[in-house]
């Protein structure tokens, strides 16, 4: 080992050598970010012996000058999170794609500052007599919190060798190029950059808290839902299907959002059983996510001749979810104990997904009246607050982690939210779904 170069040499090898070279970068983000490409300058330190001799075997180091891109202002780094792997072209009398990996070791990196990246290095078996010249390729940023994303880093311009081994005829017998194994780490990497794809990032308008006006007829967009509860032994009652609109408080900031949504009940003696179901929706995971790691709930805003918020919430996903993969928005079940006696309505309220230590919170700007009910008073009842039975409770999330980390509306309104983020986005990994049409089911 020679001291100061950290480079393992042959007894042979003549001392190293250290040369700089910048170059026009490219860098992807990754999906789950939903960030442009971003260009900026890479420099780099390569440090490799003079000379050799063939048949040695020598440690070639990257040294990060500089990265092409900053870490987003989105999230800030922990400490030992990062870490990148690239490849550095050996050419000239040897050609050999080197396998360049760093440690996971890096300080706190806050938000819009610059990426500081651990040492890469990589071993190089010499085969031939003569020069070969080293350059740096394309390098990989990965983050493992909140989940494991991938930014990838590439050349927009040739770019100059930063180091040359001139290497004399040792009597080696050859053998292949490359020490480390040539297989990266598979896991997703990348800079974390907060979350979902093809996100709106105009700021949420509308009221922040739902109010259901006009109970009898549904207020100003939602008719009187579907309708029912009191009379003639019914016990089922089906809601009807209402396009909410939220403005969501996300990891990576403000979002707007519209839903369709259906509050359907079973009558169960004064009280109700709700299931709150987002409807034709399902969600595409832009990272793997583990097993338990989100969970949704609601509070259904309760109106007319009741008054306050029902509690409901959905499972946390019972296996692991891999990138790519579909998962369907689970029923959000509660309980409604009215609070008095007369026509009351239900409509969609906060919606609040954990996921991965993330939390995103989601408003109706406009009420929307998906279900009305004939009720009577029961005691400890909703009205003027919050229902407590059947092991619900207003105004608070509860239930286990688990969440969402992003959201967002496309062309056909169909909610971006469900995610992790996963965290470091990232939601990653904050976590982070995608909401796309889907039958109905």
């Amino acid at each position: 080992m020679l001291g100061g170069a950290g480079v393992l040499l042959a007894v042979a090898a003549a001392p190293a050598q250290a040369a700089e070279v910048s170059y026009r970068t490219e860098c992807i983000p990754p999906p789950i970010s939903g960030l442009p490409p971003v260009e900026g300058t890479t420099k780099v330190e390569i440090t490799a012996p003079a000379e050799a001799k063939v048949g040695d075997e020598v440690t070639v180091t990257w040294k990060f000058v500089q990265a092409a891109s900053k870490n987003p202002d989105v999230l800030d780094l922990d400490k030992d999170t990062v870490k990148p792997t690239g490849t550095l072209k050996a050419a000239g009398a040897q050609t050999a794609d080197i396998t360049m990996e760093g440690p996971r070791s890096n300080p706190a990196i806050p938000k819009n500052s610059e990426m500081k990246l651990s040492d890469m290095t990589g071993r190089l078996k010499l085969t031939a007599a003569g020069e070969v010249t080293l350059t740096p390729d394309a390098y990989n940023i990965n983050v493992n919190k909140p989940i494991s994303t991938d930014t990838k880093c590439s050349p927009k311009e040739t770019v100059q060798p930063a180091a040359t081994i001139k290497v004399s005829d040792g009597g080696g017998s050859g053998g292949t190029t490359g020490g480390l194994p040539t297989v990266v780490p598979t896991l997703p990497t990348g800079v974390p950059t907060g979350l979902p794809t093809g996100l709106p990032t105009g700021p949420p308008t509308g009221s922040s808290s739902p109010s259901p006006t006009g109970s009898e007829t549904g207020g100003d967009g939602g008719g009187s839902g579907g309708a029912g509860g009191g009379s003639g032994g019914q016990t089922d009652f089906t809601g009807k299907e209402v396009q909410v609109p939220y403005a969501c408080k996300t990891p990576i900031g403000d979002k707007n959002a519209t839903s369709p949504v259906q509050i359907n009940a079973r009558k169960d003696g004064g009280s109700f059983d709700l299931t709150v179901r987002f409807k034709k929706s399902v969600m595409d995971s832009p990272a793997d996510i583990p097993k338990d790691s989100v969970k949704p709930s609601m509070e259904v805003v309760v109106g007319g001749a009741d008054k306050g918020t029902v509690h409901v919430e959905g499972p946390t996903n019972e296996s692991d979810i891999k990138s790519g993969d579909p998962i369907e928005i689970p029923d959000l079940t509660g309980t409604y104990k009215p609070g008095a006696s007369g026509r009351s309505t239900l409509s969609p309220g906060v919606l609040t997904i954990k996921a991965l230590g993330t939390t995103t919170t989601c408003t109706p700007t406009k009420s929307e009246v998906s279900l009305t009910l004939d009720t009577s008073q029961q005691p400890g009842g909703t009205s003027g607050g919050s229902s407590t039975s059947g092991g619900t409770s207003g105004g608070t999330s509860g239930g286990t982690s688990g969440g969402l980390a992003q959201t967002g509306a496309d062309d056909r309104g169909a909610l971006k939210a469900l995610g992790l983020v996963a965290g470091t986005a990232i939601l990653l990994g904050g976590a982070v779904f995608t909401f796309l049409p889907r039958r109905a089911r």
